[in-house]
């Protein structure tokens, strides 16, 4: 159960930012509001069935950046190194792709500048990140299962003659 809840979580956190990635219109203060409010949620969906050790909650953080990325001020070389260490589940292309997507939903807020997008950058040039910008959706985690040791000894299993199994020797 705590295999497929952090495979559903990720395909919730791939599609999203892909999404995010690839809309101007959700690259704003208010869509970062929002998604917060609704991680949050699944968050606390995850405590109430105990899910927490899963990993479904780790498989969100680069959502949940991307969130805090929207709702952080965006003006002061201060700005960008508060962006540069909290941001560190996303890649420095995707940073600068929702930087510069982003989009003022009334008058209180700005664009984000060219020179605040060239000095996060810099900051972060020394990275060594993946060149790809959207995530797979369709990557999937390994399933494992779980070892359970069997009380019966090997010397007490009977093979059946019909298995063709003669090759197979006790040791």
């Amino acid at each position: 159960i705590q295999q497929v809840f952090k495979q559903l979580f990720y395909m919730i956190n791939a599609i999203a930012l892909n999404n995010l990635l690839l809309r101007k219109d959700v690259c704003s203060w208010s869509m970062g509001m929002q998604l917060r409010f609704n991680i949050s949620q699944l968050e606390e969906w995850l405590r109430g069935k105990n899910l927490q050790q899963s990993g479904a909650a780790q498989t969100l953080e680069p959502l949940i950046q991307a969130a805090q990325l929207l709702q952080l001020k965006k003006k002061t070389s201060e700005d960008a190194e508060a962006i540069c260490s909290l941001c560190t589940s996303l890649t420095t292309q995707q940073i600068v792709k929702i930087l510069n997507l982003y989009t003022p939903v009334n008058e209180f807020e700005e664009r984000v500048t060219v020179a605040f997008i060239r000095n996060i950058q810099k900051q972060l040039q020394e990275r060594d990140d993946p060149p790809q910008l959207l995530l797979d959706f369709k990557h999937m985690f390994p399933v494992l299962f779980p070892f359970n040791p069997s009380a019966i000894t090997m010397d007490s299993i009977h093979l059946p003659a019909s298995l063709n199994l003669d090759f197979l020797n006790k040791v």
